[in-house]
């Protein structure tokens, strides 16, 4: 543990990076940042890859539960590992200022886990994934449906071991169903689930048509989702003594997120269309171009539309009988937005910011990530981590947003290496050297 430490003494004479002091003092209490977290002594075995199950595993372990990374091996013909540890470039930088084989995708969704490389194809290996959930309280999984079962590691077969242990699936499409044995990647699953109809630009104008979102937000919001079922279930577990079966789909996830836009069509039976970046039911709330360059009006009650008039220099659209109330916007968007832009072009993007800012109307600029990254709120709230890496001197994470008093978030370990707490991790579970040099000799953990 003195490693530990050291990392959280490092954080911690950065109070603008350190997480776990943020945590503290946006509480106004202390903690101590090698306290344990909300979840310390839950011990979780990771079998997922790519984003909704790291994701979720990543989350669970910010919240300090131990969590296993079960990695495949490399070998001739794979480089082994999570296939997010490829997905570059970026890639991390080393010392010399090289490549490394480290890519930022796997970085930004691994942090706080240990990596074990084990070939669950080998009789040994998936021999030992059982053995090791005899004393693991959560699995988390998303291999597609029935391959768990043919390598005898499925739900009946781990829980009738471990009934307490809740074992968590995650696929594209759920076990059930006719779609369940279908491969699922977010990008299907936003155009399948409805997400891209409603994201992009009308048909009617330049640049209109479908789009996906920039980021593989089912896959996020599913590893979230499983995240917070994982959590009722331990509750649930610690009441009960038994463990339960959780079975997230990205597509059922996609759906539930349509939220408004679901619960829209459900209650008129039209679909709602794509109508760029404006809002379907508020008006005005979307981006206006100015004079120099673009700004987001989210005015969200008839009372700041008053405001945003007053500051606009036009209180007689504020009295217009057609724009009083906020029902009233939506059905007259199109005679509304067309008075109100010529009137944002007048003035610069600052001058806008400022004046609504002061009027307490809700706004904002549209920055890329050089700019958020460099915000004074985004700082303050120290939502980023600089960490040692064993490939280079310091490594620059995204902090999780989960802001806790008295167990906060704490960074505890860099993501990774391929394998590199195999033989620390046996050895917990009761694999002594001659047994680890005998299954790394089968090929079952790789070779050194």
């Amino acid at each position: 543990m003195a490693w530990h430490r050291s990392i959280i003494t490092t954080l911690a004479d950065n109070a603008p990076v350190n997480h776990a002091a943020t945590s503290a003092a946006s509480a106004g209490s202390a903690a101590a940042p090698d306290a344990p977290g909300a979840l310390d002594g839950v011990r979780v075995l990771d079998l997922s890859r790519v984003l909704a199950g790291p994701w979720c595993t990543q989350t669970l372990a910010d919240l300090g539960a131990d969590v296993i990374k079960v990695e495949r091996p490399s070998s001739q013909d794979h480089p082994g590992g999570d296939d997010t540890r490829g997905w570059g470039p970026p890639f991390l930088k080393d010392r010399a200022g090289h490549d490394t084989a480290e890519a930022a995708y796997f970085l930004g969704t691994n942090r706080n886990k240990r990596s074990v490389t084990i070939d669950l194809a080998h009789p040994d290996g998936q021999a030992l994934v059982r053995r090791m959930c005899l004393s693991c309280d959560v699995l988390v999984e998303n291999f597609k449906v029935g391959d768990m079962a043919r390598y005898g590691l499925d739900a009946a077969a781990l829980r009738a071991l471990n009934p307490r242990l809740v074992y968590a699936s995650i696929t594209g499409y759920g076990q059930t169903g006719p779609y369940r044995e279908r491969a699922g990647y977010d990008y299907a699953i936003q155009g399948l689930g409805g997400l891209m109809s409603v994201t992009g630009e009308r048909d009617d104008l330049p640049g209109g048509g479908p789009q996906k979102v920039g980021v593989a937000v089912a896959d996020l919001f599913t590893g979230m989702y499983a995240t917070v079922a994982i959590l009722a279930a331990l509750r649930h577990r610690d009441a009960s003594g038994q463990g339960q079966v959780i079975d997230m789909a990205l597509l059922d996830t996609q759906v539930a997120m349509l939220a408004n836009l679901g619960a829209n069509y459900l209650v008129t039976r039209q679909a709602p269309r794509r109508i760029g970046n404006a809002h379907q039911n508020i008006v005005p709330y979307q981006v206006f171009e100015v004079a120099d360059g673009h700004l987001i009006l989210a005015v969200g009650n008839d009372g700041q539309f008053d405001k945003f008039c007053a500051v606009a220099g036009c209180p007689e659209l504020a009295a217009d009988a057609r724009f009083t109330r906020n029902a009233d916007r939506v059905r007259h968007r199109a005679a509304l937005v067309p008075l109100l832009a010529p009137i944002l072009r007048r003035r610069t993007r600052a001058d806008w910011l400022a004046a609504l800012e002061a009027a307490r109307v809700p706004c904002g600029p549209i920055n890329d990530l050089g700019e958020v990254f460099a915000d004074a709120q985004v700082r303050a709230r120290g939502m980023t981590l600089a960490v040692p890496h064993p490939l280079a001197d310091d490594l620059e994470l995204v902090a999780s947003p989960i802001r806790m008093s008295t167990t906060p978030v704490t960074l505890r370990r860099p993501p990774p290496l391929l394998g590199e707490h195999t033989d620390e991790v046996l050895a917990e579970f009761g694999v002594d050297a001659a047994e680890r040099a005998r299954l790394r000799d089968a090929g079952v953990l790789g070779r050194k």
